[in-house]
């Protein structure tokens, strides 16, 4: 069961001047250890703590969350693990985590789960999850919980990790050993709502090995496996698919100590795949009737995923007076989409119209470098220097896989970033400044569009861009009053959905060079907060503005989608609090306003339409309660509520209606955890009222049909046991 961040600054949004610096509140942590017993083989609660407390995607070194000017949160792996007992789902726990994250489609597709109105970078260790070049919307699932050790989000425009990251990173940190000697972990979790087809299993081993001696060497082995019926909704009605069925995890992470440098090599593959025994029934949106399933065999290949990523990374602890890090890392991404009788994919030169099948499916090849060297007390106690390089080379492309051909031709695209930053603490004082010269190159080959476009032929080109982003901030605490305060201005660089535009073009002797839509996205985003924590209470309470004169919105007519490149500001307030009444309870919750505002022209002109659904969250409130009764015992109840939406009434694009209406939606979730000698005993319940209701983006976008009129999961009970050895 999820709650409100532990560990984390919890950002916010409010209308301020275009020019004001933004301040952001000094995220207080709340990283005191969950109440909960851990098992024997995990560290002690102390540690965990300590782990919490420290981040390394904000900075690209490890600082303390209060020495941060800027919006950080960390999920610890008590978080990650306990929500894990109600749901596997990645976007299920930032939703409930990240008070600026949309709600979860509880689908294989992440579209619409925005964080603060914007896409956020996702990274595993560091590697990029994310395909900004062809956006598809399936990057979610790429790591099994079992792997992970914290997540870290930094939420608002960033240029620390580097391209894509317009509207904040997270970064999915993987597991080390910590504890000399050998561990194994078994898991074994069922699950059912009750009904026939809404079982779920899992099987899940994990090896760690940490050997002693001053230059130890470590090992962590994991392979998992699940499955998942489609499930129902809370009317008993089975779900419709678009989900994931079966996945499965392979994963290996070798270090080894020598002296003051650290040799460290990763690999993981994530294999997600859909249904294909199974086939949609279209709802009724007029009726609210939801969408639905029933047996049946597919037309085309099942939905599929695949995310392999491996990195080689290096450090040393003193190099030129300095720690050094270089990492090497290769990342591939594949996933196929549904397929059917599509009108974009006819073509009367295969097929007659409105017969022929395919599908489409995005792959995309990274390999990257990313180095960085931080020196600190130069010339003077307290300043500190940090130097480094990106590198990025990432094809993307886009097939029709039934009939081969191509709908977006290969994106050849590099990125190569040189970054300074400088930071000065005095006593309670701390200054950061940082610039990143950010140069890209994108390259396309000519190529024809499908005949639904007309086939004109795109003549191929070369695209360069460049731009100095910089990182301006400032943290304040108050001296022992617990109190803190931090100002900060960030700037993310970003390109479109370059494939999306591409492969739209109808215009005939058109160019890739002539392309004004390929203009990369440059975010500002402009934070300020104040936060207090004491012994048994933290509160923090922020606002932020982030602001692009050319941002990229996609606007369906007719079932086609087009980009615009239009201004888009957002503004926000977060606001996070706990409490301790005794050592056995702690209280949270969080709250999150979200105002996202773009024009519906492309001149400059006034900000008249508000975000759509596939950019922004509803406002959302979570709370939680963590109970342990008994030295053996824990529990915990979460409740998040999901304030109703109406955007953009009376708008149109051309004959298109704008408008989004989203009736709002209260969802509790429950657990209980029992530790003894033969291993740890959980149960989870999701939706514990067993609420009917329509998610988020499938209520509200305003191109849904009845097709894509999805109902959320009704209860579901999961029962795990987890034993180490």
């Amino acid at each position: 069961m999820s709650r409100p961040p532990r560990s984390a600054r919890h950002t916010s949004a409010l209308r301020f001047t275009p020019h004001a610096l933004a301040l952001a509140a000094s995220l207080c942590s709340a990283a005191a250890a969950s109440q909960a017993q851990t098992l024997p083989e995990e560290a002690p609660a102390s540690s965990v703590q300590q782990l919490e407390r420290t981040v390394v995607t904000a900075t690209r070194s490890s600082k303390a969350l209060e020495k941060i000017p800027g919006a950080v949160s960390v999920i610890g792996r008590q978080d990650i693990e306990t929500q894990s007992l109600i749901s596997e789902d990645p976007s299920q726990l930032l939703t409930l985590q990240i008070p600026g994250y949309a709600p979860a489609r509880q689908k294989m597709s992440n579209f619409g789960e925005g964080l603060r109105g914007r896409t956020a970078l996702l990274l595993l260790d560091g590697i990029p999850q994310t395909n900004p070049l062809r956006f598809g919307g399936r990057e979610g699932y790429f790591a099994d919980p079992m792997i992970v050790e914290r997540i870290e989000v930094v939420s608002g425009a960033s240029a620390a990790q580097g391209m894509g990251a317009t509207g904040g990173i997270i970064n999915t940190i993987t597991r080390s050993p910590r504890r000399v000697g050998t561990q194994h972990l078994l898991e074994l979790k069922f699950g059912s709502q009750g009904h026939s087809d809404s079982s779920s299993w899992k099987t899940g081993y994990r090896l760690e090995h940490l050997s002693e001696g001053p230059d130890p060497w470590s090992a962590l082995v994991y392979l998992g496996q699940r499955s998942q019926d489609v499930g129902v909704d809370g009317e008993g009605r089975m779900l419709a698919t678009e989900s994931l069925h079966r996945a499965n995890d392979a994963f290996i992470k070798l270090g080894q100590r020598l002296g003051d440098q650290e040799l460290q090599l990763m690999f993981n593959q994530f294999t997600a795949h859909g249904f294909e025994d199974w086939v949609d029934v279209p709802g009724d949106r007029a009726r609210e009737l939801p969408a639905s399933s029933k047996p049946g065999r597919l037309d085309y290949q099942p939905l599929y995923n695949r995310s392999r990523s491996a990195s080689l990374s290096w450090s040393h602890a003193d190099l030129a007076q300095g720690q050094a890090q270089l990492q090497l890392f290769a990342q591939r991404f594949a996933a196929r989409y549904s397929g059917g009788v599509i009108a974009t994919f006819q073509d009367a030169a295969i097929a007659p119209l409105n017969t022929l099948v395919d599908q489409s499916q995005i792959e995309a090849r990274k390999w990257g470098l990313r180095a960085s060297w931080v020196r600190q007390d130069l010339w003077t106690p307290g300043l500190e220097l940090t130097l480094g390089l990106d590198v990025l080379d990432d094809v993307s492309q886009q097939d029709l896989t039934l009939t081969g051909r191509a709908w977006v031709p290969p994106l050849k695209f590099r990125s190569t970033a040189p970054f300074a930053q400088l930071e000065y603490e005095f006593g309670p004082l701390t200054l950061r400044g940082g610039l990143r010269d950010e140069h890209t190159q994108l390259q396309v080959d000519s190529y024809n569009t499908l005949a639904f476009y007309g086939k004109p032929r795109v003549q191929g080109g070369e695209r360069r861009a460049s731009e100095m982003v910089k990182s301006l901030g400032a943290v304040w605490r108050f001296g022992r009053s617990g109190w803190s305060s931090f100002v900060a201005y960030n700037e993310g660089f970003g390109p479109p959905d370059v494939g999306l535009i591409l492969r739209a073009v109808k215009a005939a002797n058109s160019s890739v060079t002539d392309l004004v839509d390929l203009q990369p996205i440059v975010t500002q985003n402009r934070e300020l907060g104040l936060a207090w924590r004491g012994r048994q209470a933290s509160v923090s309470a922020s606002v932020y503005e982030s602001r692009s004169d050319l941002g990229s919105q996609l606007i369906v007519s007719n079932g086609i989608g087009t980009v615009q490149r239009v201004p888009i500001t957002v503004r926000g307030v977060e606001v996070s609090g706990e409490w301790r009444p005794s050592e056995q309870l702690k209280l949270s919750s969080s709250y999150a306003r979200t105002r996202g505002r773009t024009s519906s022209t492309s001149n400059g002109g006034a900000l008249d339409l508000d975000l759509g659904a596939r950019s922004q969250g509803p406002d959302k409130w979570v709370a939680a309660a963590t109970w342990q009764f008994a030295p053996q015992w824990s529990s915990q109840l979460s409740l998040q509520r999901q304030l109703p939406r109406h955007a953009n009434v009376g708008k149109f694009s051309g004959k298109t209606s704008l408008e989004e209406h989203f009736k709002g939606v209260t969802l509790v979730d429950a657990s209980l955890s029992w530790n003894t000698a033969q291993g740890q005993w959980s149960a989870g319940v999701e939706n514990l009222f067993n609420r009917q209701y329509v998610t988020y983006y499938s209520q509200a976008h305003y191109a849904g049909t009845g097709e894509d009129f999805y109902a959320g999961r009704g209860r579901g009970l999961s029962l795990s046991w987890r034993r180490p050895f």
